[in-house]
């Protein structure tokens, strides 16, 4: 999914027309979720197995680390993410999880600046208007934090707003993450599912799936 963030070959048609006011309560809410989340990962889950095909739950924290609080601190910034930071194994320090807090602090942060939703940012190949990449990068925050939450035994909540944007993310660029292998085909839910599990469903994720290590009840 980093490919997608890093060599898109076309600008990406906008999802929404929402803005600064709109997006950031979003961002600072999965923010807050996703070091909440953090906080539950233990030493002993990181060779755990997830979800996602092929990464274990260090491979998939390193990813949610990198893109959803340096990546996204390094957008507002219109910088791009170094290589000594795509390159670096997270995990590897204990307090991991609060730096991952401090972090997205900062990045959140730097999204409070009412001139970072100006205009377009450039992802090395091709640009995108600078809402349009938070909202994907919320996505990602958000999708991203269940997939770690349900490999180690937690929950991922999202408010019904939150919700909402992932969903309409997640149809609108559907296509284009599995032309990046970036998400599977969808998965069938109830029409009268909840908006998340709709948008779990639609990114290729079985939101029926309890958390791993949790036996069913």
């Amino acid at each position: 999914m980093s490919r997608l963030f890093k060599r898109p070959r076309r600008a990406l048609p906008s999802v929404t027309c929402m803005n600064k006011d709109d997006l950031h309560p979003y961002m600072t809410e999965c923010a807050a979720e996703a070091a909440r989340v953090a906080r539950g990962v233990t030493a002993a889950r990181l060779g755990d197995p997830t979800h996602c095909s092929d990464w274990d739950v260090r491979a998939l924290v390193n990813h949610w680390v990198l893109y959803t609080s340096h990546g996204l601190e390094h957008r507002a910034l219109r910088k791009q993410l170094p290589e000594e930071l795509t390159a670096r194994d997270f995990t590897a320090e204990a307090d991991w999880a609060e730096a991952y807090a401090a972090q997205l602090d900062r990045a959140v942060a730097a999204w409070a600046d009412p001139a970072v939703w100006e205009g377009e940012v450039d992802l090395g190949m091709g640009s995108m208007p600078a809402p349009e990449l938070a909202s994907l990068i919320i996505k990602e925050t958000a999708v991203h934090g269940w997939d770690v939450a349900t490999a180690t035994g937690q929950e991922f909540h999202v408010s019904d707003g939150v919700a909402r944007l992932v969903l309409d993310v997640v149809v609108t660029h559907g296509d284009l993450y599995r032309q990046y292998d970036g998400f599977a085909e969808p998965v069938p839910v109830p029409d009268d599912a909840p908006v998340f599990d709709r948008a779990l469903a639609a990114s290729g994720r079985d939101p029926s799936q309890r958390p791993l290590g949790v036996s069913g009840g």
